[in-house]
């Protein structure tokens, strides 16, 4: 197969794969920042009244898994910089630079979550509410955490999210102006993301 074979929609700006990121990242062009919230297997934690409760008994089940420690060390060599959510799961590099996404008190909930760089920066926390409305993505990262992640990474170049889920990434790279690349391995999330990306680009055309 050829990367033509995995593709499921694209922009101008981007292309969307639908496949397991470990067979398509072999056949892709060099990228300069690697933006990604990849599987921790935190399915079967769930616990308490939230909503992700309801997902550890579902589909998630299929997905939410921690990555091999070998493949995740593939998609830190992918690019030039990463930021790697939830990467405090895995062993990583020493980092001179985290990045903190601070979230609303609930009890039943992570308060923040962590992101491993390799940038040479002064640590960061972010703050901001969750994602108001899900687009049916259980783990689905707010818009403005990602545009926030490429603002501070100031780099130029390809993002490549392998696990970009309904497509936020790829959303806040088209609201930059920025070449992406995306892969997702459920079809479902495919087909959301496809979705949200053409009605981004519908409202951007507006202004």
């Amino acid at each position: 197969m050829n990367l033509k074979d995995y593709e499921y929609y694209r922009t101008d700006l981007g292309v969307l794969y639908h496949g397991d990121c470990l067979e398509i990242m072999p056949m892709l062009e060099p990228v300069d920042l690697v933006l990604t919230d990849p599987p921790y297997g935190l399915n079967s934690k769930m616990q308490g009244g939230t909503w992700g409760k309801a997902y550890s008994n579902g589909d998630m089940l299929k997905w939410d898994y921690v990555v091999e420690q070998g493949e995740f060390d593939k998609i830190l060599n992918m690019g030039n910089f990463q930021i790697i959510w939830g990467a405090n799961n895995y062993t990583t590099p020493p980092s001179r630079c985290w990045l903190i996404w601070q979230k609303p008190f609930l009890n039943t909930l992570s308060e923040f979550e962590m992101a491993w760089t390799n940038i040479d920066k002064p640590s960061k926390i972010y703050k901001s509410q969750r994602v108001s409305k899900n687009n049916g993505h259980p783990t689905e990262k707010p818009i403005g955490l990602m545009t926030y992640c490429l603002e501070f990474s100031k780099t130029k170049g390809i993002v490549l999210d392998p696990f970009i889920g309904s497509g936020t990434t790829a959303i806040a790279c088209e609201r930059l102006n920025r070449r992406w690349i995306g892969i997702e391995i459920e079809e479902k999330y495919c087909e959301i993301a496809a979705k949200r990306i053409e009605k981004e680009n519908q409202q951007l055309k507006l202004f």
